[in-house]
């Protein structure tokens, strides 16, 4: 490797370090699961980088055979964590199982075949890696475009850094099996895609770890901006109708759950507005933590806030979503009360679950369903129902027969809308 290649890889890695040491300092800030994550995920393509271009060769002088394992093994472990941590960045466990499974395969196989490959002969080991590696990352891009489809917009700009790994890991392990002459605008080619797709990468990261910032709870401290924390009724109603369209050509089940809140102004005059309005963010947060990053909660009316969940992985799950929402609203609210001191609150909610089947229905009908099952709900010791797939009566989520019924719940839903009372 001449001098000005030196100096090309050297100002990739740089600028693959510069977004590294962003993500340090997110992790500093806010000590997280996704944080450490990412940043893991920013040094594995480091290294990466680092052993496949020959930077490591002029810097460090390693012997050929130490070399040539860490070349072999730096691929497919890079693109196997990479999915294992995708996987729950796309949240594909309560999406969709054959992204769930793809990754979770991918995630161990990648690296086992890493280490299988240095059984081979020499000549065979780096080849073999490569295929591992592209094949992996060919993967993760098709997943990600999947997951596009059925409602993650995120996951478009993802699918983007993806498409970028495919040139940037060829181009990496030509380089290590030192195929061809190469000259300062090929290294310049494969350098650019390497620091440009963890650039992509590493944005896309940020901007769902925001979200997800943006989900947790103040801690008893006062909400100063509630438009900033879920989507207006108008924005709501548009992604839910955006996702009808979607589910028609994709053919998912999904779901809509209603969380209603009954006799606010109790809230209101027991600890005043300022209180109330700590309560309604304290909602927000708890029904947007449940659902997921990837599903957009909004405020449909004062006292109804809106979950969209587009794609499911089957219907049982839904029992444990709504369950596991109801628990949460059930906790206590702690707010600030007229005299500054904390109050503990308890809301009076329901939670009604609407099955999106595959033939989507009209979002006017499942805003009505959701809302009136939630009304229902509040009679229920779980505070949490939906509708009987067998004649659309309001039943209690904990009992309901979600497996059974055909797959059509639209005449479900209509029929909730005229049966379900509180």
């Amino acid at each position: 490797m001449g001098t000005p290649a030196l100096v090309v890889w050297s100002m990739a890695l740089g600028a693959i370090a510069a977004v590294a040491l962003a993500r340090a300092g997110d992790l500093a800030l806010r000590p997280e699961r996704m944080q450490l994550r990412a940043l893991a995920y920013h040094l594995g393509v480091f290294l990466l980088v680092l052993v496949e271009s020959g930077v490591l060769r002029q810097a460090a002088h390693p012997s050929a055979e130490r070399l040539r394992v860490l070349q072999v093994l730096a691929g497919p472990l890079c693109v196997g964590f990479a999915n294992f941590w995708i996987r729950g960045w796309l949240a594909a466990g309560e999406r969709d199982r054959l992204m769930a499974a793809a990754l979770r395969a991918s995630a161990f196989v990648l690296p086992a075949g890493g280490i299988a490959a240095l059984a081979l002969p020499p000549g065979l080991q780096l080849p073999a890696s490569a295929l591992l590696a592209l094949a992996g990352s060919g993967l993760t891009c098709w997943l990600t475009v999947r997951a596009w489809t059925i409602g993650d917009r995120l996951a478009l700009p993802m699918a983007a850094g993806c498409l970028l790994t495919l040139p940037a890991i060829a181009g990496l392990y030509a380089l290590a099996m030192r195929l061809g002459s190469w000259g300062l605008a090929g290294h310049a080619a494969v350098a650019f895609a390497a620091a440009a797709s963890n650039a992509v990468t590493g944005h896309v990261l940020w901007r769902r770890a925001r979200r997800a910032w943006r989900t947790q709870e103040p801690g008893g401290a006062p909400a100063l901006d509630p438009v900033t924390r879920v989507h207006s009724a108008e924005a709501l109603v548009r992604q839910l109708v955006a996702a009808q369209k979607r589910r028609r050509r994709t053919g998912r089940e999904g779901a809509l759950l209603a969380v209603t809140v009954f006799a606010p102004e109790r809230i209101a005059a027991q600890a005043g507005p300022a209180a109330l309005d700590e309560v309604w963010m304290t909602l927000a947060a708890r029904i947007q933590r449940e659902a997921g990053p990837v599903n957009p909660v909004g405020r449909y009316w004062d006292r109804c806030f809106v979950a969209l969940v587009e794609t499911i992985p089957a219907r049982p799950w839904l029992r444990t979503l709504g369950l596991r929402l109801a628990a949460a609203l059930r906790q206590p609210v702690e707010v600030t009360g007229r005299d500054g001191e904390p109050v503990r609150l308890r809301v009076d909610f329901g939670v009604g679950v609407v099955l999106l089947s595959r033939r989507p229905a009209e979002v006017e009908d499942v805003l009505d369903a959701a809302q009136r099952l939630a009304e229902a709900a509040r009679g229920l010791p779980s505070r949490a129902a939906t509708a009987d797939p067998r004649d659309g009566g309001a039943v209690p989520l904990e009992q309901a027969r979600l497996e059974a019924g055909p797959p059509e719940r639209a005449a479900a839903a209509a029929a909730v809308a005229g049966r379900a009372a509180p």
